[in-house]
């Protein structure tokens, strides 16, 4: 089952998300390279399309996992929440209905 990651984050968290960015992409990638990312990309803070000061206020995460708590796990485990980028996590089952 899909389940959407929903990340909010801490104000100003751009330094701290450039620390780990590579780290947290990488997980990204070997979701993506099993077949289970559905879709993955952060929330800008504007709807500039070029920004002068890019700025983020969080991501979203859809992937395949088995559980509830194995999606929990998967979050949990990310490098922005060790780096104090997110504030906040919420995991939920999502169901794909359309394309």
């Amino acid at each position: 089952m899909y389940f959407a990651i929903i990340s909010t984050d801490v104000p100003d968290s751009l330094a701290l998300r450039l620390t780990v960015r590579d780290q947290h992409l990488a997980r990204l990638h070997a979701l993506n390279d099993a077949g289970r990312l559905l879709v993955a990309g952060p929330h800008p803070a504007t709807d500039e399309v070029n920004p002068a000061q890019p700025a983020f206020t969080g991501s979203l995460v859809i992937a395949e996992f088995d559980s509830l708590q194995t999606a929990q796990a998967w979050a949990n485990a990310d490098p922005y929440i060790a780096a104090g980028v997110y504030a906040n996590v919420v995991v939920k089952p999502y169901l794909k209905v359309l394309p």
